[in-house]
């Protein structure tokens, strides 16, 4: 069995999905119906840059979900995999899973990410935070500090890594504990503490537009981020969608089900190779392989996955 997985943000770089672009009219389809959804030129700045444009949440989001479209619409169209049995997305990847399962098409889901991605900038303008991934330490000794330390853990990521999420001050008390005790921790480049209540804002104007979107059933599940179980009907995909805003990503668990389920082949398609990584960490019996690149399609037609 075989799954798709799309990155969130810190994937970014400038560049990505310049390759695909030159080669593949479907990829050149898809940053075109962002462009002019979006009513400005993304293209140019997955381009182009620069990086510090990109790594604003406001342009990373809708960004990262252009590009990772674009390389499994290039995929795709080369017609050499079966549909996925399973998609997931860690975090704002799980927009471009909706893509990708036919919950939405393209252009509402880049349009809806940057929507997602405004919201939560302004959200961390208004309560500012920050992030940090904790590495080397048991997840009971982590859940505990946190508890103590009036914040949240934002990702399940992996054994050994864990991210921890709240507002600068408790995060700062919080990372000295985890490091007294053992911990390796590691600020991250986003804007705010996302994944917590302080990203209810951020929720509250998102909703009014989710509500009002045409979600299709799909037929093939969304493994959740908020829950690591499956979704197909509408209004689970709206739900999820706000719920994952302000709560955990539980993304191990989210691979553990998929792995039980059968899925011995995880595909991650879009910049950068953290899934992949995540993936092997998981569990190493499993395969993965990394759309990050054109090379890496014709790679796949000339050595076929199965």
């Amino acid at each position: 069995m075989l799954a798709f997985v799309f990155p969130g943000q810190g994937a970014q770089a400038p560049g990505m999905g310049l390759d695909v672009y030159e080669e593949y009219d479907s990829a050149r389809a898809v940053f075109k119906a962002a462009d002019e959804r979006l009513g400005f030129s993304i293209s140019r700045l997955c381009f182009e840059g620069p990086e510090e444009k990109l790594r604003e949440t406001a342009i990373a989001q809708p960004a990262i979900v252009t590009a990772s479209l674009a390389y499994l619409a290039a995929l795709r169209d080369m017609d050499i995999l079966p549909e996925p049995d399973f998609v997931a997305g860690h975090s704002l990847g799980e927009y471009t899973a909706l893509a990708a399962a036919g919950a939405l098409d393209v252009a509402d889901a880049v349009q809806l990410a940057a929507l997602r991605g405004r919201l939560m900038q302004l959200a961390s303008q208004q309560s500012p935070g920050v992030m940090a991934a904790v590495m080397g330490l048991d997840e009971a000794v982590i859940n505990q500090t946190a508890a103590e330390s009036g914040i949240l853990i934002a990702n399940f990521n992996s054994p050994g890594q864990i991210v921890i999420s709240g507002d600068r001050d408790r995060m700062a008390t919080a990372s000295e504990i985890l490091v007294s005790k053992g911990a390796r921790v590691v600020p991250l480049a986003v804007s705010g503490a996302f994944h917590t209540p302080l990203m209810a804002p951020a929720a509250e104007g998102l909703s009014k537009v989710v509500e009002r979107l045409n979600f299709k059933d799909t037929a093939v599940p969304i493994v959740a981020n908020t829950t690591g179980l499956p979704i197909t009907g509408a209004e689970d995909i709206r739900a999820e969608l706000l719920k994952q805003l302000t709560t955990s990503v539980y993304w191990q668990k989210s691979v553990e089900y998929m792995i039980g389920a059968g899925v011995s082949t995880f595909i991650e398609v879009g910049p950068g190779k953290v899934l992949s990584g995540l993936v092997r960490r998981i569990n190493r019996d499993v395969r993965t392989i990394n759309i990050s690149e054109a090379q890496a399609i014709k790679n796949l037609q000339a050595n076929p996955w199965n």
